[in-house]
């Protein structure tokens, strides 16, 4: 299998290690930010560099284009490697347009190639170790997520970037992504959100809060943070069941019941990008099912834009089954 590689940073990095570690592939192209860089790391990894990622996908000696940049391009990327004929992999978002991400499932299935959203906090050890003790806590009635990543200077980077990261709870999708893979369907969204600006393109600090409210009647709410003006880093999830609580700070675990406390395995990250990787070439040569698939992306894509919608407007956003 041929690939070519969109992007140059950390995911582009772990992605290009797994495919050399590989004996499947054939990392045939890179394309990255600047020039420089992608000499640089076509170099580190052994490949060729070509000059857009419109040339990239274009080249008829790659037959897997993976998406590993920022999150404004990840859909016309996708559409332009799927109209040449590639399978396509992309980090998430798929895109940061829900209608975008509709066209582009559509065009996979139209095309007969593969797409895959990768979505790896799923194959992570703090949600293996929710779903293995979640019956645990007998019936769950809220939840509540938070990260928060404090950085003093805030870089001038993508991340912080409005176009470039897009809406925060789409850029990070993963946030709400473990939530919906966990709870199912949502019935409303509420959301506000605030940035302290830099300049027009970049701010200093983004601070979103979002409920959802579920249609089991489940509540969650999920804090993202990440700049200059917040002090204290978080990374936390709490769930909470009529019968005991799970909850997760940082790497520790710990399940709280009734005159108890018992601590849970929370496992490691590392590694979560060649899992993945490899996973996908397994579904590409022998058939094997993925861990996700696109349209589970798309559902909680629909639900990270009745938060921007409900960010904008103030108010309350119902989700229904028009958004199966």
């Amino acid at each position: 299998m041929r690939v070519g590689l969109v992007g140059t940073g950390y995911a582009a990095q772990l992605r290009a290690a797994a495919l050399l570690q590989d004996e499947r592939t054939h990392l045939a192209a890179v394309v990255g930010h600047t020039s420089e860089t992608t000499e640089i790391f076509a170099k580190e990894y052994q490949t060729s560099s070509v000059n857009s990622w419109q040339e990239l996908v274009e080249r008829k000696d790659v037959d897997l284009v993976v998406i590993s940049t920022v999150n404004r391009d990840h859909g016309a990327i996708a559409r332009a490697a799927l109209t040449h004929g590639k399978h396509v992999v992309v980090e998430y978002p798929l895109s940061v347009d829900v209608t975008e991400a509709e066209e582009l499932i559509a065009l996979a299935k139209a095309q007969n190639k593969l797409l895959h959203v990768e979505h790896i906090e799923l194959l992570g050890g703090l949600h293996q170790a929710l779903k293995q003790n979640l019956d645990k806590i007998g019936d769950v009635f809220y939840v509540r997520y938070s990260t928060i990543n404090p950085q003093n200077p805030a870089p001038r980077k993508w991340t912080y970037n409005h176009e470039l990261f897009g809406f925060p709870l789409i850029g990070a999708i993963s946030r709400l992504h473990r939530l919906v893979d966990l709870f199912g369907k949502v019935f409303t969204v509420n959301c506000h959100q605030r940035y302290w600006a830099l300049e027009s393109e970049y701010y200093q600090t983004c601070l979103c809060t979002s409920q959802l409210c579920f249609s089991s009647g489940l509540l969650a709410q999920v804090i993202y943070g990440k700049g200059e003006t917040l002090w204290q880093p978080e990374r936390k999830f709490e769930v909470h069941g009529e019968k005991g609580a799970l909850i997760f700070d940082g790497n520790t675990g710990y399940l709280i019941k009734s005159g108890e406390t018992t601590p849970i395995d929370v496992g490691t990250r590392r590694g979560l990008f060649a899992k993945d990787t490899t996973m996908v070439l397994d579904r590409l040569f022998d058939g094997t099912p993925l861990y996700v698939t696109p349209e589970a992306s798309l559902y909680t894509l629909k639900v990270a834009d009745a938060a921007q919608r409900a960010a904008k407007t103030g108010l309350t956003m119902f989700l229904n089954d028009a958004v199966d």
